[in-house]
């Protein structure tokens, strides 16, 4: 809802946020904690930003997170730091992959603890090798992630000190010098099993196996590194009741916020002063003055604030985001696995390691893919308060589901046609669909629930939509293409930044040293974190010469 300051209105700040999602309030409450004057400034009618929930299906009483939906790389330190009153629950299963293999529906269930999981490795492959090599591989993950994600609240180390944090040879290279497929390739034989573990690396990435650009290695990481574990659980109470906490935070501690205020220029003397010229929904434009500001928005539309040119190549997302509603889940063909099982964890289809490298050839070549691969989740059998409780005692559940390996170049190719984005969105999504009702016993369109209206409760968004409805560059969940994190050893001189600024030491600089990032395109910014917001805050008071409060 609309925020409406609760004191009189000022023009000078010590802080004003552009932006306010969920690292953007972040950032507030840790400022507004430590005693500064903070205003954040929000595009939309609410706070959130991307990380939201909606009720999408008119006179439905289910409550969706519209666009994130898990929790993983959010420290407890930040929850703890900020008194937040928000919890998530963990996943019984960990995944499904359903496949057919001698004309047999079949799959691998992969939960439920050691040893059902051994057996089930054991059943899908024949033999105990590959489970054996599943238990070293994130093993080798668990000891990298209990040693880089703390790093992530921390300056940011250099890489060579990050190196000798991780210290363990093989895994340095494994996860951060060589392409993941090959880590893959000698770990595992099964192309399901491959396939399964690549996924991780391909999550709104454009990128492949052997990628030697290490974009694949980078998402990956930020995929089992998350709470030192890598698991990633549900929200409860969706997506909203996080960044509701958040807004609540920011305000309990003196920040101000105001939503329908969309900032449309930033001027600064790049030290001390700026300027942030805004207009509200009814297009009054007015001006505030502040000491530092932090922008959780993209690089990109920083660069717009600013005036200056923006990140070259241009950014692209690459995923399909689908929000259903069932009536009841679907039965499997797999009459050996429970779907509530099946699909209380992560449901792989069409990600066998070879399709998902056809995958990408095909999209790369600018054609839909022929199997689209995609991951689907239902969120409301962990967490089924998101439902009304009429709808939850009928047996109804969501279902999330997450396209992969779908750039926006695929929905933007035909600027002559304003509905190509949309056809080429819908052809995609019924072809990603039809992958999955090859692995059911009835088809999904059966179980779909009807919104007031009696159309089906499917709401689809790929990247054009993302781009303009949250104003991502290229529909990029992460803002950009996400960075490991540490800094180069020999960082580059000869602008307004160096290392020896706080910005700089905390991951989160821009060319002018009052202007910080504080979203998920600075260093260590991406997924529902909150690690961008807190590091811009700390490199904030840093710079004062203030603590945290």
């Amino acid at each position: 809802m609309p925020d409406t300051p609760s004191r009189p209105a000022r023009s000078a700040y010590d802080a004003v946020i552009v932006g306010g999602g969920h690292n953007g309030l972040v950032a507030a409450a840790y400022l507004a904690r430590a005693g500064l004057a903070v205003l954040v400034l929000e595009r939309a009618p609410r706070t959130g930003g991307a990380a939201v929930s909606t009720r999408p299906f008119r006179g439905v009483d289910a409550r969706l997170s519209a666009y994130s939906y898990l929790v993983s790389l959010l420290p407890r330190r930040i929850v703890d730091d900020l008194g937040l009153r928000f919890a998530v629950r963990r996943r019984a299963v960990s995944s499904y992959t359903p496949v057919v293999r001698g004309g047999t529906p079949t799959g691998l269930l992969v939960g439920g603890g050691e040893a059902r999981t051994r057996e089930a490795f054991a059943r899908f492959t024949g033999s105990e090798r590959e489970y054996a090599a599943w238990q070293r591989f994130y093993a080798m993950t668990e000891r990298v992630a209990a040693r880089v994600f703390p790093t992530l609240t921390e300056p940011l180390p250099s890489r060579s000190a990050l190196r000798a944090r991780v210290d363990d040879g093989a895994a340095w290279e494994a996860l951060f010098e060589r392409p993941v497929g090959e880590a893959v390739e000698e770990h595992f034989a099964d192309d399901t099993v491959r396939g399964v573990v690549l996924t991780d690396a391909l999550i709104g990435t454009f990128s492949h196996a052997h990628d030697p650009s290490l974009l694949q290695n980078r998402c990956l990481l930020y995929h089992v590194i998350g709470g030192g574990t890598g698991d990633w659980d549900v929200p409860v109470g969706g997506m909203g009741a996080l960044t509701d906490a958040l807004a609540d935070a920011a305000r309990g501690a003196g920040a101000e916020i105001r939503t329908g205020h969309e900032a449309y220029a930033i001027e600064t003397d790049g030290h001390s002063a700026a300027v942030v010229r805004h207009r509200d929904e009814a297009g009054e434009e007015d001006a505030v003055t502040a000491r530092d500001v932090l922008v959780g928005a993209s690089p990109d539309t920083l660069a717009a604030l600013l005036g200056e040119p923006g990140p070259q190549p241009p950014t692209s997302g690459s995923q399909l985001k689908v929000n259903m509603l069932l009536r009841r889940l679907p039965r499997l063909r797999d009459e050996a696995v429970d779907p509530r099982e099946a699909f209380a964890g992560t449901f792989h289809v069409a990600e066998g390691y070879a399709q998902l490298a056809e995958a990408h050839r095909q999209a790369g070549a600018g054609e839909l893919p022929a199997a689209p691969p995609s991951e689907i989740y239902c969120h409301s059998l962990t967490d089924p308060t998101i439902l009304g409780p009429d709808l939850a005692a009928r047996g109804w559940q969501t279902m999330t589901l997450f396209g992969l390996l779908t750039p926006a170049e695929l929905f933007t190719g035909d600027a002559d046609d304003p509905g190509a984005a949309d056809a080429r969105r819908d052809a995609l999504l019924a072809a990603t669909l039809a992958q999955l009702d090859a692995h059911l016993a009835e088809p999904l369109a059966d179980c779909l629930a009807t919104d007031a209206d009696g159309r089906p409760c499917v709401e689809a968004k790929s990247p054009v939509d993302l781009e303009r409805e949250l104003r991502l560059p290229g529909g990029h969940i992460f803002h950009g293409d996400l960075s490991f994190p540490y800094a180069d050893d020999t960082p580059a001189t000869g602008d307004d930044t160096t290392a020896d600024t706080a910005a700089a030491r905390w991951g989160v600089a821009t060319r002018h040293a009052n202007v910080l990032l504080c979203g998920a395109g600075a260093v260590r910014g991406g997924g529902v974190s909150g690690v961008a917001g807190q590091n811009a805050a700390m490199a904030v008071l840093e710079a004062r010469g203030a603590g945290p409060g």
